[in-house]
């Protein structure tokens, strides 16, 4: 199996919108459940989101209806949907597949 690689991060202004993207090889993704953890500054790490290989997806209650997980498996790759962004968002996030894990990627939200 492929380290999943994330991307997508960056700076954005509270109210905006980020879209972040995860790649990871095909037959192993598709079989295993994906997402996105965060770990904020001083913080413990979270899960965001996630979405198991039948495609019932997870939230946290802090994103719901804000965040949205999709996925292609084709491709092998997972996508957070980050909308109405807030300050307290800012984290390095991290994808997994299965117990694979990304290097993480940095979102910023100023207010």
């Amino acid at each position: 199996q492929v380290q999943p690689v994330e991307s997508g991060g960056g700076l954005v202004q509270a109210g905006g919108s980020l879209r972040l993207s995860c790649a990871a090889s095909g037959s192993f993704f598709s079989r295993n459940t994906k997402g996105w953890h965060r770990r904020a500054p001083g913080k413990q790490r979270e899960l965001v989101a996630s979405m198991t290989s039948g495609g019932s997806s997870n939230y946290a209650e802090s994103v719901k209806g804000r965040f949205t997980i999709s996925r292609d498996n084709a491709k092998g790759m997972v996508f957070l949907q980050m909308n109405s962004l807030k300050p307290e968002d800012t984290a390095v996030y991290y994808c997994f597949v299965g117990n694979l894990w990304g290097q993480g990627t940095q979102v910023t939200v100023s207010s």
